[in-house]
């Protein structure tokens, strides 16, 4: 039996190529073609009812599609996130990509990127202590909400088109009303 090798790339191949790229364990994944415009407008209103709901918290915010460098092989790009930090200006802006776990991710699903954001980056943020995991699935309208217990991820609510959900961020809370992502 012969025994195929893939190649094994790190940060700094990746930093090199073009276009959109993750990096999971040294495996590249291209990340094109851009998501459909349902995609890309249920993207940018979750960061809005985000941006809306961490107006008051001077420790956290709301981000979309950043580099998270996870390891010298492991880069993501999550669709929409929270991060949370005592220094924002030192943690996150002098920086050009994030490098410590955010508190909540948002993964909306698409054919493509089904798999592996269900089993592949869920075991990711699972290890890396990523407090929420949050799928949206444009197609469904089905929102489902893991929250981190123990080291593993539990289904903390699940619902389709309509549900609010409150993230507890330690400092600020944030409640979202999924039913205004889907107007």
């Amino acid at each position: 039996m012969k025994v195929r090798l893939l190649p094994h790339y790190t940060i700094e191949d990746w930093e090199r190529w073009e276009g959109r790229w993750e990096l999971i364990e040294g495996i590249p994944y291209a990340m094109s073609p851009m998501p459909t415009p349902k995609h890309q407008r249920v993207s940018l209103l979750i960061g809005s009812l985000l941006e809306d709901e961490l107006e008051g918290c001077e420790r956290c915010i709301s981000l979309i599609s950043v580099d998270w460098v996870i390891s010298e092989d492991t880069v993501l790009e999550p669709d929409n996130l929270i991060v949370c930090s005592e220094d924002l200006e030192r943690d996150l802006f002098s920086k050009k990509k994030l490098e410590f776990p955010p508190l909540v991710v948002f993964e909306i699903l698409s054919p493509p990127t089904r798999e592996k954001d269900r089993i592949t980056k869920f075991q990711i943020y699972e290890e890396q202590g990523v407090k929420y995991y949050v799928m949206v699935d444009p197609e469904s309208e089905e929102v489902e909400v893991y929250q981190l217990k123990d080291g593993k991820y539990e289904l903390a609510s699940k619902f389709q088109r309509e549900g609010e959900f409150t993230f507890d961020l330690g400092v600020c809370r944030a409640k979202l009303n999924f039913s205004k992502i889907w107007r």
